[in-house]
């Protein structure tokens, strides 16, 4: 008796492509509950650390267009800055006649590539910033920092930091999209408050800031950020210090 050929076995259709996922409930809301959704919407950018109320305090540096910012306060808080940038995709390039207290960083954050550069005040070449790859500038050149080469562009944000306000100071103020300041003298913080505008309760704050605390400030807008270091930063940078 001859063999019959083998017929291929039926197969009860299943709906869909693919392998038949997990069984979960629908991701649905009703009308009545959109209410109680709510997503943090912000700048894309590096966390500098946190506002009075614990949000994030995000501060977008990769923008299409010139973005000034000018920091009165510590190296610690510029290196964190500069070191969080890198992790967002930025390259840093330094201006500074401090190479011995940026070396460190430089050394390890460029791990397999040229993230962060050094370079002696006024010989910043051009950065060829992009939207793929955005750069920060941090001008690290005393109370009193000469005119720029690299200034800000689009992609291209320049942060200059003074150790205290100095002679330049009110005309750097005039410039900047954003200001920061940290502690400074009763003197000082009276001078900061008229280039600001800011109110009393701020000028009397200013010269009592714990250390890693910052005033960011616009002429319309104002808040204190806390920055807190993660345990690697803490063993690169050491601990929170308003001064060198």
């Amino acid at each position: 008796m001859a063999a019959r050929p083998l017929m291929p076995t039926a197969r009860r259709p299943r709906p869909g492509f693919g392998l038949l996922g997990p069984r979960r409930g629908r991701h649905e809301l009703l009308p009545e509950q959109f209410d109680a959704l709510e997503l943090p919407v912000g700048d894309d950018g590096v966390v500098i650390g946190a506002d009075p109320n614990g949000t994030p305090a995000v501060l977008g540096i990769g923008r299409p267009a010139p973005y000034e910012i000018v920091l009165v306060g510590g190296a610690w808080t510029a290196q964190v800055i500069a070191l969080r940038a890198v992790a967002t995709g930025a390259r840093v390039a330094v201006e500074t006649g401090r190479r011995e207290l940026w070396t460190p960083l430089a050394q390890a954050a460029n791990s397999g590539q040229q993230s962060i550069t050094l370079h002696d005040v006024g010989r910043v070449p051009p950065q060829g910033p992009s939207v793929h790859s955005p750069v920060l500038v941090v001008r690290d050149c005393g109370v009193r920092p000469p005119r720029g080469r690299a200034g800000a562009a689009p992609w291209q944000a320049v942060l200059t930091l003074l150790p205290y306000p100095g002679p330049t100071t009110p005309r750097l103020l005039s410039g900047a999209d954003l200001v920061g300041v940290q502690r400074v003298s009763p003197d000082e913080a009276r001078g900061m408050g008229r280039s600001m505008g800011l109110p009393p309760d701020d000028v009397e704050t200013l010269s009592t800031l714990p250390d890693g605390v910052t005033l960011w400030c616009t002429r319309t807008a104002r808040t204190y950020v806390a920055t807190t270091p993660t345990e690697p930063e803490t063993g690169l940078l050491g601990a929170a210090r308003r001064m060198e």
